[in-house]
């Protein structure tokens, strides 16, 4: 896809449908609500039309660009996808948490512990997440957060501030965390904000929001635990290991043995910064589990 139509893309700021440059697809959250991926499937395919820009959707509602409306293109498609879906029921793909995700198998490593504590967020501008679990944790101990523009860090994150009625303000495109702060950092200027997120921070988003005169807090609301299993787990040959956090590589490691053939697929780049040497992951598109799916289902 050419930089302009990656643009027209970047600027629908969707969150129910996700962009896959590999396969030139736009997929839909089959978790969201049809009144949510209607408006945004709308906001799509009238942004494309009037770019001349060719697609059709799928029948999983899916919308597949650079693409003509033709019956071939549509047959064409639907074979790749049958042989794609034949190919991979002989696959093995865990992730680690347990959080469904099609054409993978649950293998949680990890568990949160909220830490109860009494919050005042009156005096602050903004809220700043980067972890769907600490907006769950917030969401559970103080309602006032909703009133307060929360910045994510992308639209995993985002969606779960729309469902609990939050004021979702931006949405991160880089959906990593050092440059999630670059990007923010100038509209949080000589503003109070509060940074929520566990007790371990794998990125400097704090050191960089503090030097650039955002009066940047850190709450910390959760924790990460590994989680202990009764008896040895032994994964097949060849399995496919998602790893979605610097956590669920410690807590693996501590579970399971890393076997020669297994292949790792990285959630992001701040993740795939803490894999021992031995380990050379894959690196998701995007920060999605369904993302990385994908990418583990293209691995050979």
């Amino acid at each position: 896809m050419s930089k302009k139509r990656q643009k027209i893309i970047d600027s629908l700021d969707l969150l129910y449908y996700e962009y896959n440059k590999t396969q030139n697809t736009l997929f839909i959250d089959k978790n969201s609500s049809c009144d949510d991926v209607g408006r945004e499937l709308i906001k799509i395919t009238y942004t494309l039309t009037k770019h001349d820009i060719e697609f059709f959707i799928d029948d999983e509602k899916n919308i597949i660009i650079e693409c003509s409306d033709k019956f071939m293109s549509r047959m064409k498609h639907k074979f790749a996808r049958l042989v794609k879906k034949v190919k991979n029921t002989s696959k093995h793909i865990y992730v680690l948490s347990d959080k469904k995700v099609e054409g993978a198998i649950n293998l949680p490593m990890i568990e949160i512990a909220y830490i109860e504590q009494d919050i005042d967020l009156s005096h602050y501008d903004a809220l700043v997440f980067t972890s769907k679990n600490a907006i769950k944790a917030i969401n559970s101990m103080d309602d006032t957060w909703k009133k307060i523009p929360s910045y994510v860090i992308a639209p995993q994150t985002a969606k779960i501030v729309k469902s609990f009625q939050g004021n979702l303000v931006f949405t991160g495109k880089q959906k990593h965390g050092n440059e999630f702060a670059h990007e923010i950092k100038d509209q949080l200027k000589r503003k109070k904000v509060l940074y929520i997120g566990g007790t371990k921070v794998v990125s400097k988003l704090r050191k960089i929001l503090n030097e650039n005169e955002v009066l940047c807090d850190h709450l910390a609301i959760y924790e990460t635990v590994c989680k202990k299993y009764d008896s040895k787990i032994t994964l097949p040959k060849h399995s496919i290991i998602i790893f979605s956090s610097p956590s669920t590589i410690e807590c693996f490691l501590k579970n399971i043995h890393w076997g020669s053939t297994f292949q790792a697929v990285s959630i992001g780049k701040t993740t795939a910064n803490y894999f021992p040497s031995y380990i050379t992951p894959f690196i998701s598109e995007t920060t999605s589990l369904e993302s990385c799916v994908k990418k583990a289902q293209d691995l050979h």
